[in-house]
């Protein structure tokens, strides 16, 4: 299928099938670990990234593509806009319509908040619809939250927020239980237990699935719910926040929309706000593929620092080691680690398993980028692009003819158009930017510095550290969009409607852009990538590359 030189290195995986399938690759040690990061994950290319010179993380580093947009042009100029005017008015104003703003538009209204969920495309356009592979819960007698702690706070290299992993795990249970009464329908064995799968970096199977739909599954029951509250929830969609709104003591106080399809300025205000608009994307730092929906572009990064809230590790994203490398038409696109998880192996161009499929994800990208460097990663003759092999037909060979169908249908279904077919050939994989581990600081309450101004999802820093475990990221979706909800739902209540509404934090930063001689025509939030020709941004070569 592949064409002559990859149909024969395919054909070499094949005859070394049997023999890869009997060998354990062992776990690297520690010190292996940070030598293999420090050489070749994206994050330590020194290069890459810039150090902020306004706002509250001045003098701290971020990726250049980030530090742009969060010091560039505001979209609005403060002395056009209307504050006198309102056309949304509600108790509590959700940004963002993925699985984090639904789950705290629930919990909001549940606690008696009149809600608006605003949201740039439509509810459920989000990368929690794109997540495939499960969520994390430490629900089974073998397991517990304490060990969920351990794997979830070491695979971040130690580096998140206590609390935050405390409160991540310890309500994942809960999570589960509330998410599968609101009736997702999770895997279950004959008698109705849950089956759990193994992920990168977890020393217990609590891996809960929807078959390889997982976010689409827990999308779609959130969204329903959404809109069977009409009464409680007001949906403004396809519709941007393109500024945060605050009152005369500084405090959040709602948002400056913009249409998406007309242009159109429009005021929200509120007594509580919420981001949750996800990740990043979008923006391809250093040039690489995303796995990401088309909307990921920091926009509540960038929001929430104008105002002045702090963020805590925005220069640490997530390289999914397996994006699909190979056809064109889905370069980028995410290859669950649940694939890994069912038994097939990273594979090099020597037919050769070099790594244990399961380190976690910082580690395998890595160890994907070091094969393609040093000569021994397959040429796809996509822009000089290289891969890997992730031998798939090793997973029938385990588990049995029909295991790939009944698992993995959107992986079998995504590559079978192009004519590949995941039980008898091997796919070709390379790292995809694929989440933002950092973001705005919050408290375990989602409180921001920034008063009455909360955020939840991928939008957070420090939940995750500086690398995040496979299903984590839809449970802190609807952990902390819950709790964004919930505590959203107590402290509207105590708030005093505000009757003086500012955007005065707007021209003290473009005051502190000038002062620090900020030039150049970018502005943002970005809200939309641009894929023309001639954009240099997509001029880069592919990341692998030898150009």
């Amino acid at each position: 299928m592949y064409g002559n030189k990859l149909d024969d290195l395919a054909k070499l995986v094949a005859e070394k099938r049997e023999e890869n399938l009997k060998f354990e690759h062992a776990r690297l040690t520690a010190d292996e670990k940070d030598v293999l990061l420090k050489e070749y994950h994206p994050d330590r290319i020194a290069s890459q990234f810039t150090e902020l010179k306004i706002g509250p993380n001045k003098g701290q580093k971020a990726p250049i593509e980030l530090a742009e947009m969060l010091q560039a042009k505001p979209r609005l100029e403060p002395d056009h806009v209307d504050l006198a005017r309102t056309d949304y008015e509600s108790d509590v104003l959700i940004i963002g319509g993925g699985g984090a703003g639904c789950s705290a538009a629930i919990e909001a209204s549940n606690a008696g908040a009149k809600v608006t969920l605003v949201t740039k495309l439509r509810v459920g356009d989000a990368n929690t619809m794109m997540a495939e592979g499960g969520i994390q819960a430490a629900d089974k007698p073998n397991d517990s939250p304490a060990q969920h702690f351990l794997d979830a706070f070491g695979g971040g290299h130690f580096d998140g927020k206590k609390e935050l992993v405390y409160t991540l795990v310890t309500k994942a249970p809960e999570t589960i239980k509330w998410l599968n009464d609101l009736g997702v329908e999770f895997d279950k064995e004959d008698d109705g237990t849950m089956v759990t799968t193994h992920g990168g970096g977890t020393s217990r199977k609590r891996m809960h699935a929807c078959k390889d739909y997982s976010g689409a599954e827990i999308m779609r029951t959130l969204r329903d719910e959404v809109f069977n509250r009409p009464d409680k929830i007001t949906v403004v969609d396809f519709t941007s926040a393109i500024e945060l709104i605050k009152n005369d003591k500084g405090e959040a106080a709602g948002a400056v929309l913009q249409n998406m399809e007309t242009g159109e300025i429009r005021i929200a205000k509120a007594k509580i706000v919420v981001i949750a608009t996800g990740g990043a994307g979008r923006m391809h730092y250093q040039g690489f593929p995303t796995s990401n929906h088309y909307g990921a572009t920091a926009d509540g990064l960038v929001l929430a620092y104008r105002a002045g809230a702090k963020l805590l590790y925005q220069d640490s994203l997530q390289y999914h080691p397996t994006g699909a490398a190979y056809p064109s038409q889905i370069l980028g696109k995410l290859v669950t680690e649940k694939v890994r998880s069912l038994g097939a192996k990273l594979i090099n161009n020597k037919g050769e398993v070099y790594i244990h499929p399961l380190e976690t994800r910082d580690v395998n990208a890595s160890g994907i980028i070091k094969e393609c460097k040093n000569g021994r990663g397959i040429e796809t003759g996509l822009g000089d692009g290289k891969a890997v092999w992730l031998d798939t037909p090793m997973i029938e060979a385990i588990h049995g003819e029909g295991t790939i169908l009944k698992r993995i249908p959107a992986m079998y279904n995504m590559f079978i158009k192009y004519g590949i077919d995941i039980r008898k050939e091997p796919i070709l994989v390379y790292p995809t930017l694929h989440y933002q581990n950092g973001g705005v600081e919050i408290d375990k309450d989602c409180h921001t510095n920034i008063k009455n101004l909360l955020v939840a999802g991928e939008a957070s820093g420090g939940v995750h550290g500086t690398n995040r475990l496979m299903g984590n990221s839809l449970l802190d979706v609807v952990v902390f969009g819950r709790v964004a909800g919930q505590t959203a739902g107590k402290a509207f209540k105590d708030v005093a409607a505000s009757t003086k509404f500012s955007l005065q934090h707007v021209t003290d930063f473009e005051k502190e852009r000038a002062s620090a001689g900020i030039a150049g025509d970018s502005v943002s939030p970005k809200l939309l990538p641009t894929y023309t020709w001639g954009n240099p941004e997509f001029e880069k070569p592919i990341p692998g590359s030898t150009k």
